[in-house]
């Protein structure tokens, strides 16, 4: 009796052993991930609100996943960028008030980890093909220096979107730091690229694919096709609500200057096409039930004459803080993980991206710096509303030199400043809201409640002393005599040229303290300092 109970209990033990070496009890199959960024998406100019611009594929990801429906970015291009690459704020980088042109020697600090480093690090391939807009003077800034094994596209904004792509006449499309000259419609270039890249990875390991596209940014460009289809589409938007953005409109008229809705519409189309490419590659490679993809604009419509964008009912667009400005139309696919056809009313900002991903891909995020964003990842799996217990902020001083348009707000509050910034002196403008009531922005609460804006002004007038001096403004021109380069390939300073540390500024080591303090509001000399005012200024 006891050799046959040990026999079984023997043969119980093999069996659990095999069961737990068994490729059905190892550990979770990481997914694929696959970002699609949209480049001044309006709000309005999707399908599923409604909108008159065919965008099949981008409806498909709301009906396949779930929509991000208080999705929040900054108002301009590159501290969105920065903000998703890091999951820090803008402020702390530098990458704030104005976009990164190209006369500029900035870029994001080589210090701060990128979320393809952290992918990289868990075993994917990690993979670039589209716009990267977050430097080009020095190597230290490129792509392939910032956890992208691979990448295809250009440095810079506005290259246009048929050969020869270029930026301030210098030719910007490479392959991993070579010039090349593949021909065709550059957001059709991108998807191709997305696409070939797909089928030709490493199938035994995942990928993390990022595809930012130029469309639908000016100047805006078409397939004869697509601007035929378009050419009578009316320009019926509503005014923005915003002295900007309707000015420049009616401005547009008085000049008899055709409306570039037509053609924006065109631009779109083309986008949600390319989407659909990589989609179908996808489904062709049986690999769309293991694959995250998150779709997003980089900011709010540019709804301004040039920009053909509309982002009514909400207040606004690209530049400002109003709703139009920062909430974006995104959403998210995993199937068998996000519900199909649901909706996120939490506030999610482009800072959560990388530490909601990392968590649901199980990665590692390895940032030393502390992380400004918070994962939504049990919020989007469960439905359940994650609730937002400090201020978000944004700002942007974009297109004019001392008009900034500033923002902080919760799930209680919204608070906008306009500040007119003159030589002599600021003029303030305070609009405050409460969102869930009244999400598009008609109802300016400020004067029955000034305490309300008190308190949320000081919380932006310390957030802004974040900013390093030498950050980011608009400049609209460059420095008198400047040069682009005849290829953007060959500007960035290889790193063999370049010293091993960050350059220590102008003044001695034992004045920096002191000179950061003196500074105050004015800005940073110590890079990611946090002054503590209670107690004399100085970095935390």
């Amino acid at each position: 009796m006891h050799d046959s109970r040990d026999r079984r209990l023997t043969l119980g033990w093999i069996t659990l052993a095999m069961l737990c070496g068994s490729p059905a009890a190892a550990a979770p199959k990481q997914p694929n991930v696959v970002i699609f960024l949209a480049d001044d998406l309006g709000w309005a100019d999707v399908g599923f609100r409604g909108g008159p611009i065919d965008t099949p594929s981008i409806d498909r990801l709301v009906k396949e996943g779930m929509e991000l429906h208080r999705f929040y970015t900054t108002p301009i291009c590159s501290p969105t960028r920065a903000a998703m690459m890091t999951g820090r704020d803008p402020m702390r980088l530098g990458v704030a008030y104005g976009v990164i042109l190209p006369w500029h020697s900035i870029g994001i600090h080589p210090d701060e980890h990128f979320m393809p480093q952290s992918f990289r690090a868990a075993g994917y391939q990690t993979a670039m093909v589209g716009k990267w807009h977050l430097g080009h003077a020095q190597q230290t800034y490129h792509p392939n220096q910032r956890g992208f094994e691979h990448f295809y596209g250009h440095l810079h904004t506005e290259v246009g979107y048929f050969p020869p792509f270029s930026n301030q006449g210098g030719k910007d499309f490479q392959r991993n730091g070579v010039s090349i000259d593949d021909p065709g419609y550059e957001t059709f270039l991108l998807a191709d690229e997305a696409s070939r890249y797909i089928r030709e990875r490493d199938k035994q390991r995942p990928f993390f694919l990022y595809v930012p596209f130029i469309a639908p940014h000016t100047p805006l460009d078409a397939p004869d096709d697509l601007k035929a289809k378009y050419e009578d589409l009316e320009d019926d938007r509503k005014p923005a609500r915003s002295n900007n953005t309707d000015r420049t409109r009616q401005i547009a008229k008085l000049m008899f200057i055709p409306s570039a809705r037509p053609m924006y519409a065109a631009v779109v189309d083309a986008m949600d096409q390319a989407v659909g490419r990589v989609l179908a590659t996808l489904d062709e490679q049986g690999i769309a039930d293991d694959t995250i993809v998150l779709f997003f604009s980089d900011n709010g419509g540019a709804a301004y004459a040039m920009g053909g964008a509309d982002n009514v009912p909400l207040r606004g667009g690209k530049g400002e803080t109003f709703e139009g400005g920062i909430r974006v139309v995104a959403t998210m696919r995993w199937p068998g993980k996000i519900p199909a056809g649901t909706k996120l009313e939490s506030i999610m900002s482009v800072m959560d991206i990388f530490p909601t991903l990392a968590e649901a891909s199980g990665v590692e995020a390895r940032n030393t710096r502390k992380l400004d964003g918070r994962s939504l990842w049990s919020a989007i799996t469960s439905g359940k509303p994650l609730a937002r217990e400090d201020y978000l902020f944004f700002a942007s001083e974009t297109p004019i030199r001392g008009a900034f348009s500033l923002t902080a707000f919760d799930d209680e509050w919204k608070l906008v400043q306009e500040i007119r910034q003159g030589l002599l002196s600021a003029d303030v403008s305070n609009f405050l809201f409460r969102i869930a009531e009244d999400p598009n922005e008609h109802n300016n609460l400020a004067a029955k409640h000034p305490d309300v804006v008190a308190k949320m002004a000081a919380s932006i007038h310390q957030w802004r002393t974040l900013y390093p001096v030498a950050g980011t403004r608009m400049e609209l021109m460059p420095p008198p005599g400047w040069r682009a380069p005849k290829d953007w390939v060959g500007y960035p300073i290889p790193l063999a040229e370049l010293q091993d540390a960050p350059a220590p500024g102008m003044p001695p080591a034992n004045a920096l303290r002191p000179l950061d303090w003196m500074h105050g509001e004015a800005g940073r000399l110590i890079y990611d300092c946090e002054p503590w005012i209670l107690r004399g200024g100085l970095c935390k």
